[in-house]
């Protein structure tokens, strides 16, 4: 985990670090279009200004640096939390950052922190996020480490949050929808007993960003580009108002022998969208 100071996050270093002397050869107009991308004085800015907080506040500070509105629909349906029971949040993800942020500040303000993000593991860098996640990573060590930390995650005492798309939505057939869901949320539900609660989170980023994913899967490129384009679509976003649905708990008897856990995830995922009508 990184230490917050007033640049955090600093374009020339992580070139150097990453490619060492080789680094000066990388032409200035990209260093700078790469620094205009990431919003890298921006993010600086918020991160030193919220260095003091630490979960559930963090995301809300978040919220408000972005001058985003959340509106919390059919919020009866969160769970009491007075049974000691733990249930498993799935959610669709249209934009890749703010939705994370609202939905995670939703089910960190009713249950007093108590929940864990599955999320990619260059999140672990924000100190104030990095206590609310296990992280993913498909390379390296911490690969062969995963199954053992979901193992934990789901037995141990912590609602867990979850984007089973993966990555944020795409645009497929002229409509904003997740990429098909994993069925982990659905395998790990029935083994540790947790009744599923579904989420619609209603957003979406640029056409922009859409194209540029789309020419990414017709090139068949192995790194995700357009994820480089998640913090400016982050910022794009700001000043708005997003719409979020929470929907009946679902028990987790309710996944039995009748589907694959695939064809249960594929039935949550078609739930979860009816919530958007």
């Amino acid at each position: 985990m990184i230490e917050v100071t007033e640049k955090t996050i600093d374009i020339d270093r992580i070139l150097r670090s990453k490619m060492g002397d080789k680094a000066r050869y990388v032409p200035r107009f990209l260093v700078r279009w790469l620094k205009n991308l990431i919003h890298q004085d921006t993010l600086n800015d918020f991160l030193w200004k919220a260095r003091g907080e630490v979960g559930t506040p963090w995301l809300k500070h978040a919220l408000r640096y972005l001058h985003n509105t959340i509106v919390v629909r059919d919020s009866e349906n969160l769970p009491d939390d007075s049974d000691g029971r733990r249930y498993t949040f799935v959610s669709n993800h249209p934009l890749g950052g703010i939705d994370g942020v609202a939905v995670g500040s939703i089910i960190g303000e009713r249950y007093n922190d108590n929940f864990k993000y599955l999320v990619n593991d260059l999140l672990m860098n924000l100190p104030g996020l990095a206590p609310l996640c296990i992280p993913i990573n498909k390379t390296g060590k911490q690969s062969r480490d995963f199954p053992r930390m979901i193992e934990e995650g789901f037995k141990s005492d912590a609602h867990m949050v979850m984007f089973p798309a993966g990555l944020c939505s795409r645009k497929i057939d002229g409509k904003i929808h997740d990429l098909p869901w994993n069925k982990t949320f659905i395998t790990k539900s029935v083994q540790t007993k947790r009744d599923v609660v579904p989420i619609y989170f209603e957003g979406r980023n640029s056409d922009k960003f859409y194209r540029i994913a789309n020419i990414c899967k017709w090139l068949h490129l192995k790194v995700n580009i357009a994820m480089l384009y998640l913090v400016d679509e982050m910022f794009r976003n700001e000043n708005k108002t997003f719409t979020v649905t929470i929907g009946k708990p679902i028990p987790w008897q309710t996944f039995d022998k009748t589907k694959s856990p695939k064809e249960w995830a594929l039935w949550v995922e078609e739930r979860v969208y009816e919530m958007a009508k």
